[in-house]
């Protein structure tokens, strides 16, 4: 069996009520490490809102619920974490904000170089992509997934693939050894939605 974990992205725009139904579905459908509020060109406030509704069905199952973006956000939500490109800001700067036990994720894209530089600053995964074409965000980097293979060789520290990653594609980056699998749209566009978007994720895992 893989050691391969779901990590689920939310959608950019939701409504936080309709969604948590959704949400609720997907991780009662099985294992689920991590959740990311990812709301781009949302107010702080409505971020707080959507995090007040889905951080305590996370919690509840024991799924951490991690930030994008913002350390100061996610310290004033109480938030596991927080996730960060390379325009964001520092790891090192986040990390004044986010507690010592706080998890702080950093994208590297297809970089090798920011990949060593985010595990030696001290980053808790580095995340790479995106291995697929993605419609959830535009300005992406193509990654190859022999990247993967390359990580895990050489590091302890978990790496996580993303973009555009489906049940259709995900076989061979589980192959490739990617720790955890960003999924968003492959989970909430799922043709017969997301419970059943999980439970084949899940079965893909175990089959690995």
């Amino acid at each position: 069996m893989a050691d391969t974990q779901l990590y689920l992205i939310t959608p950019p725009a939701f409504d936080p009520l309709a969604f948590a139904e959704s949400l609720e579905a997907a991780l009662d459908a099985g294992p689920v490490a991590s959740v990311q509020l990812r709301l781009k060109d949302a107010t702080d406030e409505q971020v707080i809102e959507a995090a007040a509704i889905l951080m305590p069905l996370c919690h509840a199952r024991e799924v951490a619920f991690i930030i994008n973006d913002r350390p100061d956000l996610a310290k004033k939500i109480g938030a596991d974490g927080v996730h960060i490109g390379q325009s964001d800001m520092s790891y090192a700067e986040a990390r004044t904000i986010i507690s010592d036990d706080g998890v702080i994720g950093v994208t590297c894209k297809d970089s090798r170089h920011l990949s060593m530089v985010a595990a030696e600053q001290g980053a808790n995964y580095v995340a790479f992509g995106a291995f697929f074409p993605t419609e959830t965000k535009a300005d992406t980097t193509p990654a190859n997934k022999d990247i993967l293979s390359w990580w895990v060789e050489l590091f302890e520290i978990p790496c996580v693939a993303i973009g555009g990653i489906t049940v259709e594609n995900a076989d061979e980056l589980i192959k490739a050894g990617a720790d955890f699998l960003a999924v968003s749209s492959g989970v909430w566009n799922h043709p017969q939605g997301p419970r059943v978007a999980v439970q084949q994720f899940t079965r893909l895992i175990e089959e690995n």
